[in-house]
């Protein structure tokens, strides 16, 4: 397309076509905005050390997890005291999960983890109470 002499490819100044590229706002490479969604792709396996699979097999959705009383004191990384914290009273895993928004398989693995180590016992039960049943979809929900 040819406009006015020496408008060569230049659109009509009715505000139609792209941005303006006089007006982009150049970065250096490898520079990108900051999104937070970005940390959720890292963030599980960093939690996990890249493990995929829990150290303790048999944890399901509905499987309580209690902190035993001496693991309130002791050291341990932020996400596992989180766990201990939540675990003062007997929680579901998919509990655990909600509350530390992590996807269902990072809170196995990292409930394992205490497991194996003895900070937290796991209960499974044959049946589940209404009560549990509607906790857990009410957390689900939340999500």
């Amino acid at each position: 397309m040819t406009g006015p002499r020496g408008q060569a490819g230049r659109r009509a100044a009715g505000g139609q076509g792209g941005p303006d590229p006089s007006r982009a706002q150049l970065r250096p490479v490898g520079e990108h905005e900051y999104d937070p969604a970005d940390d959720m792709v890292i963030r599980p396996f960093l939690l996990t050390g890249g493990r995929t699979r829990p150290v303790q097999e048999g944890l399901r959705v509905e499987t309580l997890v209690h902190a035993r009383p001496r693991s309130a004191t002791a050291v341990l990384r932020f996400e596992h005291q989180q766990i201990v914290q939540l675990c003062r009273e007997p929680t579901s895993l998919a509990e655990i999960s909600a509350a530390l928004r992590v996807p269902f398989g990072v809170a196995r693995v990292l409930v394992s983890d205490l497991v194996a180590d003895g900070s937290v016992v796991v209960t499974e039960r044959e049946e589940l109470s209404i009560q549990l049943i509607e906790r857990i979809r009410d957390r689900v929900r939340a999500l």
